[in-house]
C-alpha cells in the first residue's frame, strides 16, 4: 500500500470516528496489544483486510509519536508467522504517512479448507475469532466445527436414526424412488431387489446384522421425520411491516410449521407464500397477464435448496429452517452457510458447486414431488435458476448472506417501493451523499472509502444496497477510472475493489 492509498483509509475511519469491519488500527507504542493475534485471526476468518498499528484513534487517528515502525512491523510479521494455526501469509509494510511511519499489515483471507485460524497457545475452541463490525468475537464451538467440515466431506447425512425402521418410511415415496431409479438405470437397478436398492440408495444402511434408516432416507421418504427430531422443520411467519416488531396487536398475518418428508415441507412452504402474496396484473399486447408478488419457482427453488444443503449435523438438528414474509421482501434461512468451494461471489456460476449432504442430495433428484415431477435436479443450477425468473419478472436479483452458521437469501417484492426498487436493505443507514457523488454512486463510494479493498458482497452490506445495485454501480464506475480491482485479481471471483479517486 501507498501513502495516498494509506490517506484515503484514514479519512475513512476519521470520517467515521472507529475501526471499520475491515480494518483494525492499534496504537502499538509499547509493542503489540496482547489482542493482536485475534484481529489477525478475526480477518483471517472472514473476508480479510488490514490492520494498522501506529495510529491513536482516540487523538483522530493521528501518527503516535515516537512509533518504532520497523520494531512493530517484524513484531507483527513474526506473531502471523509463529503464533497463529496455520500461519497467516500477511503482507506487511512500513508507510510514511502525514509525519510519521505506520505499519500496514494486509491479512489476506484463508481459503476455506483452512480455516480455522486460530491463537496457537489457545487452542482452536478458545483462539478462533471472526470480525463483527469494528471488533472480534470468539467463534463458538458450532461456528468452528462448520469451518472444520470444510476439510473433509461430511456425512451427517449417513448417521443412523435410532430407533427408525421401515415401517416409518412412507411406502409411496419409497415405491416412486424405486420405479424411478429402475427406468434411468435398468442395469444396476433392475436386478436389485426393493431392499437392496434401498441400500444402493443409502436409505438403509447394515448395523449390527439388521436394517437401519439413514437421515437421508427418513427426510426424503419417512411419513414424519419429526419424530425423531422435532426442530426438523420449515417454520413460516408473514409479518405486517418491514421486521418483526408488531403493529399494535397484530404480530403475525400468517404462521405456519412444516412438518412431513421434504417433499411435503417443500410443497407446503411453497403454498403458504403463495397465499400470503398479492398477484397483480399487467397488460401486453391487449392480454392480461398475473404478476405475482415472487415468482414461485424461484421461491420453490430457494426453499429447496436449503432443505438440500442446510447443516444436518447433530448439533445443527436442534434449528429449523426459517421462512419470513414480509411487506417488502422474502427471507430463506438456513442454519449453516455455504460448504466447500462455493463462495458468494461465485453462486450460480457453471462449475461452483459443492454438496455438503451428498447421499441426500442425490435421493431427491428421484423422490417423487408432490406436484409432478421430483424434488430436486441436484446439478448446481439452483442459483442461477432463482436469478434468471426474478430477472425474467424484472426484480433486482436474490442478495445472499453467508457466516459460519447461517445461510440467508432474499429477494426483494415487486413494486416494494423506490428504496426497495434501488436495492436497498431495510434496517441499513441512509445512503450519505458523497460530495458530487449523490444516491447509490456515493454510498458505493463512501463504502469503499470506509472499507478499502473490498468485494461486491462487503460493499453491498456497508452500504445497504442489493448486490446487484452495487455490480451496476462498480461497472460505471470502473468504466470512468474511480475504482480499480486490486492487482492480479481482475477474473478472480473472490476480486476486490478500491478508490482510485
Amino acid at each position: 500500500m501507498d501513502e495516498k492509498s494509506l490517506t484515503k483509509v484514514v479519512e475513512a475511519l476519521r470520517l467515521s470516528g472507529n475501526d471499520s469491519q475491515r480494518v483494525e488500527v492499534k496504537e502499538a507504542a509499547g509493542g503489540l496489544p496482547k489482542s493482536m493475534g485475534e484481529s489477525v485471526s478475526a480477518l483471517a476468518n472472514g473476508s480479510g483486510g488490514l490492520v494498522l498499528l501506529g495510529l491513536s484513534e482516540k487523538h483522530g487517528f493521528a501518527p503516535v509519536p515516537g512509533f518504532d515502525a520497523r520494531a512493530r512491523a517484524d513484531a507483527l510479521a513474526r506473531l502471523c508467522a509463529d503464533d497463529l494455526t496455520p500461519p497467516v501469509r500477511a503482507e506487511v509494510e512500513q508507510v510514511p504517512f502525514e509525519d510519521g511511519q505506520v505499519v500496514v499489515g494486509t491479512i489476506p483471507e484463508l481459503l476455506p479448507a483452512e480455516k480455522p485460524c486460530y491463537v496457537s497457545s489457545r487452542g482452536m475452541y478458545r483462539g478462533s475469532f471472526i470480525r463483527t463490525g469494528d471488533g472480534d468475537r470468539l467463534l463458538t464451538q458450532y461456528e468452528v466445527d462448520r469451518l472444520v467440515e470444510e476439510r473433509t466431506q461430511p456425512h451427517h447425512d449417513l448417521d443412523v436414526v435410532e430407533g427408525a425402521t421401515l415401517d416409518d418410511l412412507d411406502q409411496g415415496l419409497v415405491s416412486g424412488v424405486i420405479r424411478r431409479q429402475r427406468e434411468i438405470h435398468p442395469r444396476i437397478f433392475a436386478r436389485l431387489s426393493d431392499e437392496d436398492a434401498l441400500r444402493a440408495l443409502n436409505v438403509l444402511v447394515r448395523k449390527d446384522g439388521r436394517n437401519c434408516v439413514t437421515l437421508a432416507g427418513l427426510l426424503a421418504l419417512g411419513t414424519y421425520p419429526q419424530h425423531f427430531f422435532p426442530r426438523l422443520t420449515v417454520t413460516f411467519a408473514c409479518f405486517p411491516g418491514r421486521d418483526k416488531a408488531p403493529q399494535g396487536s397484530v404480530k403475525f398475518l400468517d404462521s405456519q410449521s412444516m412438518a412431513g418428508p421434504i417433499p411435503a415441507v417443500l410443497v407446503d412452504t411453497v403454498a403458504a407464500v403463495r397465499r400470503n402474496m398479492r398477484v397483480g396484473g399487467v397488460l401486453e399486447g391487449g392480454l392480461r397477464y398475473d404478476r405475482p408478488d415472487y415468482p414461485l419457482d424461484a421461491v420453490r427453488e430457494a426453499v429447496c435448496n436449503a432443505l438440500m444443503h442446510r447443516d444436518y449435523s447433530p448439533m445443527g438438528r436442534g434449528s429449523q429452517i426459517q421462512v419470513n414474509l414480509y411487506e417488502d421482501r422474502l427471507e430463506v434461512l438456513s442454519p449453516g452457510g455455504l460448504y466447500g468451494a462455493v463462495t458468494v461471489e461465485t453462486l450460480g456460476e457453471v462449475g461452483a458447486s459443492s454438496t455438503r449432504n451428498p447421499s441426500l442430495a442425490a435421493l431427491l433428484e428421484t423422490t417423487p414431488y408432490e406436484d409432478g415431477g421430483y424434488v430436486a435436479e441436484n446439478r448446481g443450477t439452483g442459483f442461477a435458476l432463482i436469478r434468471s425468473e426474478l430477472a425474467a419478472s424484472g426484480m433486482p436479483g436474490p442478495e445472499v448472506t453467508d457466516r459460519p452458521s447461517l445461510f440467508q437469501i432474499v429477494m426483494r417484492r415487486r413494486g416494494a417501493g423506490d428504496a426497495a426498487e434501488a436495492g436497498a436493505v431495510p434496517g441499513a443507514r441512509p445512503h450519505q451523499d458523497v460530495a458530487g457523488f449523490p444516491g447509490t454512486e456515493g454510498a458505493v463510494i463512501s463504502a469503499l472509502g470506509e472499507l478499502g479493498p473490498a468485494r461486491t458482497s462487503e460493499i453491498a452490506e456497508r452500504a445497504g444496497l442489493g448486490r446487484s445495485t452495487v455490480a451496476k454501480v462498480l461497472r460505471r464506475l470502473l468504466q470512468r477510472g474511480m475504482v480499480s480491482v486490486t492487482p492480479g485479481a481482475a477474473t478472480s471471483p473472490t476480486r476486490r475493489y478500491i478508490l482510485t479517486l
